[in-house]
């Protein structure tokens, strides 16, 4: 729309190029195309910010909600003053289910649970996000009328019953939102049973409650995978609605924390390379910042498919991962390549 170029999503409308560049009207179509997703779901365009209302830090968007409005995730409320859950208390809107090992896992490619055949993951997928991506894979989790309600108690019990359980993994949606439901259950699963906890998110939570999942990861011999969408901030803004810098901030929190002498390693990053959008540049600067902490820590590039609001997408060419994978292999020791399965590898 701005500067005529074929290579853009029907949703976003504007190019990687405009985005990057901070072209005018470039964040304008962004807005626009996530005000229009978020309205099929009847969730806020933006993170509330009134300054009469009660903020909400479980993550970096920090809503600040008055009478009447919803966070941005969707399961937070300001009703008659006070910050109401979609939730009841010591509950979480989600669904667990065994995934049997070895699964597709993002960290599969280094994790020991990829020998354990016979046993099963325990995945717990949280309905609501602290982000809006317009490539979501897992779009489901914004359909939070459909979502069951589980309390910690029935949660740890279901896990403690199952004989065969070797990890707990949460993920979503991200399970920022509902990070505190998660550490509670974690903390209560961990005094009866010997497994391993892991998280998927976006990184973007509180400081202080990622560092204590991340903690109960080292300690159980889990993973911690960071889904750094991309660098530039304005393209990350662009993709996902909101900003990422703290998922940055908290990656360097953990891997100067718990990285050093872990095994498995406890920490891990992936990128989703968006046709288009998410490049070799973008990758780079992933693989850079990564390596000036640590060139030892694992990064996966994940092979896109269209999904959601960004189905007129091609799946990744070769030769668009081929220029990614040389980028991050230029500062990184351990880099994977994954959904190799869409290339037909």
């Amino acid at each position: 729309m701005i500067c005529g170029k074929e290579k853009a999503s029907e949703s976003l409308r504007v190019c990687v190029d405009c985005i990057r560049g901070g072209r005018e009207n470039a964040s304008f179509y962004a807005k626009e195309a996530h005000k229009r997703i978020r309205a099929e779901y009847g969730l806020p365009a933006e993170p509330p910010k009134s300054k009469e209302g009660i903020k909400c830090e479980l993550c970096s968007n920090e809503c600040m909600m008055k009478e009447g409005e919803r966070s941005y995730c969707g399961l937070k409320e300001n009703i008659n003053g006070k910050l109401r859950s979609l939730a009841p208390h010591d509950h979480a809107l989600m669904h667990a289910y065994a995934d049997p090992l070895p699964t597709n896992c993002c960290a599969a490619w280094f994790c020991p649970g990829s020998s354990q055949f016979g046993k099963v993951n325990i995945a717990v997928f949280f309905y609501g996000c602290n982000f809006d991506c317009i490539f979501c894979q897992n779009a489901s989790h914004k359909d939070l009328g459909i979502a069951e309600a589980v309390s910690v108690k029935d949660f740890v019990s279901k896990v403690l019953r199952k004989e065969n359980a070797y990890c707990v993994c949460f993920f979503g949606g991200s399970p920022e939102p509902q990070l505190p439901f998660a550490i509670r259950a974690s903390e209560r699963i961990l005094e009866d049973k010997k497994v391993r906890i892991c998280w998927e998110w976006n990184g973007c939570g509180n400081r202080n409650l990622v560092k204590h999942a991340a903690e109960i990861s080292f300690r159980s011999g889990g993973i911690v995978k960071f889904d750094l969408k991309a660098f530039d901030s304005n393209l990350s803004t662009a993709l996902s609605g909101v900003p990422n810098k703290r998922a940055y901030e908290n990656f360097e929190l953990i891997a100067e924390e718990f990285f050093e002498g872990s095994h498995p390693p406890v920490l891990t990053a992936t990128t989703l390379l968006v046709p288009f959008y998410v490049d070799e540049f973008e990758v780079e600067n992933i693989a850079r910042f990564i390596a000036n902490i640590n060139p030892e820590i694992p990064y996966s590039l994940l092979v896109f498919h269209p999904d959601f609001h960004m189905r007129d997408m091609p799946i990744t060419p070769r030769e668009h991962v081929q220029r990614c994978y040389d980028a991050a292999k230029r500062h990184l020791k351990k880099v994977n390549i994954g959904n190799k399965q869409l290339l037909g590898l």
